[in-house]
């Protein structure tokens, strides 16, 4: 009986062990994500390969895969899933020059995806915009005031537009090198930026030059942060579909960066390749070429219908569709899609991390700061005691759509400019609301009698995401989704003028938009021009807060605003010689940075540039003339650089800035490697020898301290 038990224990014992050794590696989380993603795809069958290289992954059941849509919109909030936090647009967030900041949202977006899947998944739905896979941030350069598209990036600059985004990266990535907290994207790469209605087809050309200092920096900046993700774009670069180009997915993005992660094609760009750029014969070539230069999730259904056709064909062969599949399946890993759910570190994010307290918090801050203040003769802040009676009015002033941007979510906390300013008045003060104007009618007004007898006047007009957006979505566009002018509707502005003839006191303009504006229309008939962009669920609220001085104005305008499209070359060619202001040297009604205040700041140095060992070091000190509010100064730091023979060098470049506090002491630091530029004759980076300047001001063409210096 003894014997017996002593030779059964380890017998199960035995067992156990090899119970334990014959779980397969790609079902162990504490394996390394290469080794588990090597594993599964031996396991798997070619049609089970292909399967899972489309955006919607029917999942492998015998092997435990989920089905999975890698499809989902995080843009500025988790959009089209629900109720979630709505932040500013990106252009709007871009105002603020707070990257810090926006690294806080990209976490508490992410937080609010996490709660989302997680909820999902317990209730067994696994559907489009409710995974973790989120294709934000846009990082294309907006080169030109007339794209719809623009109000979903970070602006004209690269330096500017890498920053912010980079900072959105790190928030929506989290900070566990083992588990993503979701997984963003970079888009769309590359040299994308209008006209939406030839985007399916326009064969952008540039040159080295403009590719790599203008179009590529924020991309490689990106990569640099970690971005999992990157989107390939509809159009073609020198005659290379962005999609199945060597140079740009294989030479530089893979081979020169490194990149790790996986690439997403934009939605039908495969299609486009052999349909509408005729780069390709037909859709099995383009299935092989994409798998060749590293298109790994498809969003269409090219690659899950013609890959195994183009294998057939010898086009390619498995081994190449391994390589093909291996970085989606790493991203499932890392993200822990294929896991138990309670193993992962963000199982207990749920409902009450949605929409919540802190979150509407977060978004009233970033709308305060992403307002630009671009003309007050005083009239700001308004002071209470002498507001007994005032008019809100204007076709905006009670829109949701002026909020919320486009790829916005949806929020059960929205408040309107009428809502947040009536909030803020208070029941003592006699507010009335009017709609005033349609956009197109010139000759009938609303509320230009109540006008007369108010203290004050809030005109609330300007644009809508459905005159300007993505081709299709903006629907009263006349120009595919684009704008012909930057003109402001008609109506608007002639309901200004009724404005102003009804009454000499003062008049707010509050501008909503994703683009630059011709607002200095309204400069003869108005006392303070605000640009409020699309800010997101608690604009109004933030509006409120700026005209009643309880926070001070601190957004900096993240485009040029020109006096006319007449002035800029065709919106089709993408060259950079007369656009934004790193080349532009018109006249401008605001150049790119501006943005006031409730007071004025001077500036001195705290510590002055010195060139320590390859960086220029330096301090700069910000005093306020005023401190009755506080405030905030965004000191930009530009550099002018030497003329080279055969090169076209920008006017001036940013390359660094801060909010920073009256009083308080910033640092800065330029390496001089950032002062590179491309040598297309040898292409590689360049530092030309010469005399730079660094200039510090409060935007492109502002000088409030200066330094020469010379690189040998």
């Amino acid at each position: 009986m003894n014997t017996r038990l002593f030779l059964l224990v380890p017998t199960l014992a035995l067992a156990g062990l090899c119970a334990k050794a014959q779980t397969p590696v790609y079902q162990d989380p504490h394996q390394p994500a290469d080794a588990r993603a090597a594993d599964l795809i031996q396991r798997l069958s070619l049609k089970e390969k292909i399967s899972l290289l489309g955006f919607v992954s029917p999942g492998v059941p015998h092997l435990g895969i989920q089905r999975y849509v890698w499809w989902n919109e995080g843009l500025h909030g988790v959009a089209r899933a629900g109720e979630a936090t709505v932040f500013p647009q990106a252009i709007g967030v871009a105002a603020t020059f707070d990257d810090a900041l926006l690294r806080v949202e990209g976490d508490a977006v992410s937080t609010e995806a996490r709660a989302k899947y997680n909820m999902s998944v317990a209730e067994g739905r696994r559907q489009q915009y409710l995974g973790l896979t989120f294709w934000a941030p846009n990082i294309n350069i907006f080169r030109d005031p007339r794209w719809g598209r623009g109000q979903e990036t970070y602006g004209e600059d690269p330096y500017l537009t890498g920053r912010m985004g980079s900072a959105y990266v790190r928030g929506m990535q989290g900070n566990d090198p083992l588990h993503l907290k979701t997984a963003a994207c970079a888009k769309h790469f590359a040299v994308h930026s209008g006209p939406e209605a030839s985007r399916h087809s326009i064969n952008v050309r540039v040159n080295e030059d403009e590719l790599r200092e203008t179009y590529l920096p924020a991309f490689h900046t990106l990569v640099d942060s970690g971005v999992e993700a990157v989107m390939c774009a509809y159009n073609r670069v020198n005659d290379q579909p962005c999609c199945t180009g060597r140079t740009l997915l294989k030479d530089i993005l893979r081979d020169e960066w490194h990149f790790k992660g996986h690439v997403v094609s934009d939605c039908g760009a495969l299609d486009d390749i052999w349909e509408r750029h005729k780069a390709l014969p037909d859709a099995a070539t383009v299935a092989a070429e994409a798998i060749k230069t590293g298109v790994n999730v498809d969003c269409s259904n090219l690659l899950q219908a013609d890959a195994e056709t183009a294998v057939q064909k010898g086009l390619i062969n498995e081994e190449d569709v391994n390589k093909d599949l291996a970085p989606n399946l790493r991203t499932a890993f890392h993200l822990g899609l294929y896991d138990d759910p309670s193993l992962s570190p963000y199982k207990d994010y749920g409902a009450d991390s949605v929409a919540n307290a802190y979150h509407q918090q977060l978004a009233l801050q970033m709308a305060e700061e992403s307002m630009v203040l671009l003309r007050n003769d005083g009239a700001l802040p308004l002071k209470a005691a002498n507001v007994k009676t005032m008019l809100i009015a204007g076709s905006n002033a009670t829109s949701a759509d002026a909020l919320l941007g486009n790829y916005h979510g949806t929020s059960s906390h929205m408040v309107t400019f009428v809502e947040g300013i009536t909030a803020i008045a208070g029941p003592a003060t006699g507010v009335e609301y009017d709609l005033g104007c349609d956009p197109k009618d010139t000759v009938h007004f609303g509320g230009t009698w109540v006008a007369s007898f108010s203290d004050v006047v809030v005109a609330v007009i300007g644009l809508t995401p459905q005159v300007e957006g993505e081709e299709g979505d903006a629907f009263l566009s006349d120009a595919g989704g684009d704008k012909k002018t930057l003109s402001l509707p008609a109506g608007q502005l002639a309901y200004i003028r009724a404005l102003r003839k009804a009454t000499h006191k003062p008049i707010i303009a509050v501008v909503t938009g994703g683009s630059a504006m011709d607002v200095d229309a309204l400069a003869p008939f108005v006392n303070a021009i605000i640009v409020a962009w699309y800010p997101g669920q608690e604009g109004g609220a933030a509006l409120a807060n700026i005209l009643f001085g309880r926070v001070a104005p601190s957004g900096h305008l993240p485009v040029t605003f020109y006096k006319s499209v007449a002035d800029l070359p065709a919106y089709d060619d993408y060259h950079v010689k007369g656009r934004t202001y790193r080349y532009y040297e018109g006249e401008v009604e605001y150049p790119f940075g501006f943005g006031l205040s409730y007071t004025t700041f001077s500036y001195s140095w705290a510590g002055k540039p010195q060139k320590i060992g390859d960086t220029l070091r330096f301090a700069v000190q910000v005093t306020a003339k005023s401190d009755s509010i506080p405030a905030v100064a965004v000191p930009q730091v530009y550099i002018e650089y030497p003329s080279v023979p055969g090169k076209l060098m920008p006017v001036r470049e940013l390359k660094q800035f801060a909010r920073v506090t009256p009083g308080a002491i910033q640092p800065f630091a330029i390496p001089l490697s950032a002062l590179r530029k491309w040598d297309a004759e040898h292409h590689d980076w360049k530092l030309y020898p010469g005399t730079y300047r660094l200039v510090i001001g409060e935007n492109s063409r502002d000088e409030q301290l200066s330094y020469k210096f010379i690189v040998k």
